[in-house]
């Protein structure tokens, strides 16, 4: 192309900086303006794209005027069928798209598995979002450090395990688990289990830390441990490994409420009376919880406010607020009802 041609050529596009740094739209246009969220790694890329194709930085902010996505991305990294039958994701929901009432913002949900990260970050690095929610993140997930790499922006539910920069809100699941059992041991209970979550997210850790933490208040042992994974079918295997291992447990604090719905189905199978024979106090108080037989004692987070907060800290971000806090932690409460 001689330097004729390259004067007549239109004003540069947003794509081909994109494209060339592997970044974002949204990336390139808070390099050209000097704002914040930008990985080193990302900035350079930009710079450089800028640079071999002969872009002034005049240029190339009045191309990317206006070249915003007006989309956000939820990301959950969780098979469809769970995501679709787990009253959580549909709480969250509701709170992202609340907190977007009006903001002419769009929302686009993404289920995403290992496998699809390569395809994910090439279709974000294409300008369809402005910024990404993560929810559901397992173990040391590698998403959250490659979106960052690309330069979009990130809030994860959750905390992150393993060391990151990512922004993050989070309930107060130590303190709900401690609660539970502090619950259980006014009742008078003595062999209190526990059906946990995945040991692989910071939720099953957390509630399972602050059982242990009630027990040890107690002075009463922490052996009924057994594991699960938020689902029914996983809460009735570990239930009955419990009643199993140990026929006089007379309580457990199951880690989900949707966990809990296979606890009691196995106790109710087993001939034992909820709460006269084994209290069970559940977390989340979703809809299972009040409809369950007994209904279930259960920890309250506000699974909505959690992805109204999530969504105010991503746009805060996107509109370059400063003093943003860097995680956030909503409380918890017991709920009592009939099973503890």
């Amino acid at each position: 192309m001689t330097e004729i041609d390259r004067q007549r050529r239109p004003g540069p596009r947003i794509e081909e900086v994109a494209r060339l740094a592997g970044v974002s739209k949204s990336t390139v246009s808070r390099v050209i303006n000097g704002e914040q969220y930008v990985s080193a790694k990302a900035r350079d890329a930009v710079h450089t794209a800028i640079t071999h194709l002969r872009y002034s930085p005049n240029q190339a902010a009045r191309s990317l005027a206006g070249s915003k996505a007006n989309a956000i991305a939820l990301i959950v990294s969780e098979q469809g069928s769970r995501v679709l039958g787990d009253p959580f994701f549909a709480g969250m929901l509701r709170g992202v798209h609340a907190e977007l009432a009006g903001r002419h913002v769009q929302l686009l949900l993404v289920l995403s598995q290992p496998r699809d990260h390569d395809d994910l970050l090439s279709y974000l690095a294409s300008g369809h979002a402005d910024g990404a929610l993560l929810v559901s993140l397992h173990g040391d997930d590698p998403l959250p450090r490659r979106l960052h790499e690309i330069g979009l922006p990130v809030v994860a539910c959750g905390r992150p395990l393993g060391a990151s920069a990512v922004p993050f809100v989070d309930s107060d699941n130590f303190t709900g688990g401690l609660d539970a059992v502090r619950h259980l041991v006014s009742l008078g209970r003595t062999r209190i289990a526990t059906v946990t979550g995945p040991r692989d997210m910071a939720a099953g850790i957390d509630r399972l830390s602050g059982w242990r933490r009630g027990l040890a208040e107690a002075e009463l042992p922490d052996d009924l441990v057994a594991e699960a994974d938020f689902t029914p079918e996983s809460g009735a295997r570990a239930m009955t490994e419990l009643l199993d291992r140990a026929p006089d447990v007379d309580a457990v604090f199951v880690a989900a409420d949707i966990t809990a719905v296979g606890v009691l189905q196995v106790l109710h199978a087993r001939g034992k009376q909820v709460p006269e024979d084994v209290a069970v106090v559940g977390f989340d108080d979703s809809l299972l919880a009040s409809t369950a037989t007994p209904p279930l004692t259960t920890v309250r987070q506000d699974i909505e406010q959690l992805g109204r907060t999530m969504t105010w800290r991503l746009l805060g971000e996107l509109a370059g607020e400063t003093g943003l806090p860097p995680s956030l932690l909503l409380p918890t409460s017991l709920v009592r009802r009939a099973s503890a």
